[in-house]
């Protein structure tokens, strides 16, 4: 469970929001987009984290940015499952598997797979569940992610997730290192 000070969070959040707008960096405006969602998210402002990733989406995409698009469909998918509308996390996910395995981003496509692989296990199919769970694992176990042991849990217990993995913010001054850094790899599509 992931615990803090959110008005000090959100205060924070706002106001880089606000800088990158000033300067015109939409990177990192799309970046700190999905940082507010990942902590409306966690305090519960469901809407509010849904329209922030959908901004963050809007802006990835306007950038050409298809990391950041996989990285912000993967929290919609997250947050649509959080919500219990599988349908919706299913396409947003499949939409960032897609474009994960275009560009060759392993974490984001674990993620989408794992979310997929949720999808499943909430909508009674732990079959299906755990072929995406084992794709998942693979990825996960290759890239030395502390996911996996959660993922190879949930495929030996066959149990419903009944809720998605705490989101973690982006951090955008490094890009390229971390699962969840939305920005753009080099030679991006």
């Amino acid at each position: 469970m992931v615990t803090g000070d959110y008005p000090a969070a959100a205060a924070s959040h706002q106001q880089a929001l606000t800088l990158a707008r000033r300067a015109g960096d939409r990177l990192t405006e799309a970046a700190a987009l999905i940082n507010l969602g990942v902590l409306q998210q966690l305090t519960g402002d469901y809407p509010a984290a849904a329209a922030s990733h959908q901004q963050a989406l809007t802006l990835f995409a306007d950038l050409g940015n298809r990391l950041g698009q996989a990285a912000a469909l993967n929290r919609l998918g997250e947050l649509a499952t959080r919500t219990a509308n599988t349908a919706q996390a299913r396409e947003s996910h499949a939409k960032a598997l897609a474009i994960a395995r275009d560009i060759g981003a392993a974490p984001e496509e674990a993620r989408a797979l794992e979310g997929l692989g949720q999808t499943h296990l909430h909508d009674g199919n732990p079959g299906q569940a755990a072929a995406q769970l084992r794709q998942a694992l693979i990825i996960y176990q290759r890239i030395g992610a502390p996911a996996a042991q959660r993922i190879q849990k949930t495929i030996q217990d066959h149990k419903p997730i009944t809720t998605t993995p705490e989101p973690r913010p982006v951090d955008p001054s490094n890009e390229g290192h971390q699962p969840h850094t939305p920005a753009a790899p080099p030679g991006n599509r």
